[in-house]
């Protein structure tokens, strides 16, 4: 009995870090700590001034303000522009490519993001490095 109510205990407890890790909301700050985004829980990115100015949708599609959508992030790390074009593409390591393979920077696991010089350049807590790095190196571009 003692064991069954052990095992219950820790599954509760992983149900609940596992639910508010999912919700987490995201802060996304340039190199000087300023914050340029906010990500809420549905995945509605807004910029400083609490402005919606993208969402990325759980199956990667990005939607504009007006709910359109521009591009997509594939679950293998690759960025598509609105017709489905390669924009770049995230490796697994964090690097960031452009669409020739060129490297533009990289997304480190905890969530800091360097330039292709290595420079720091902003952090991301709580975001998938495949979102930061659209939202560092391939939007409004």
């Amino acid at each position: 009995m003692i064991k069954c109510l052990f095992k219950l205990f820790f599954l509760l407890l992983f149900f609940l870090f596992a639910t508010s890790a999912a919700m987490a909301q995201s802060t996304v700050r340039n190199a000087s700590g300023s914050m340029i985004f906010r990500t809420d829980n549905d995945g509605t990115v807004r910029n400083s001034s609490g402005t919606r100015v993208l969402k990325i949708d759980n199956d990667g599609t990005i939607r504009n303000q007006s709910g359109s959508r521009i591009g997509q992030i594939d679950n293998d790390g690759t960025i598509r522009n609105q017709s489905g074009s390669r924009m770049g593409k995230v490796d697994n390591d964090g690097t960031v490519r452009n669409q020739s393979g060129s490297r533009m920077g990289k997304v480190e696991q905890d969530g800091t993001v360097r330039d292709q010089s290595g420079s720091r350049i902003g952090k991301a807590d709580y975001l998938d490095r495949r979102h930061t790095a659209y939202l560092f190196f391939f939007f409004n571009r």
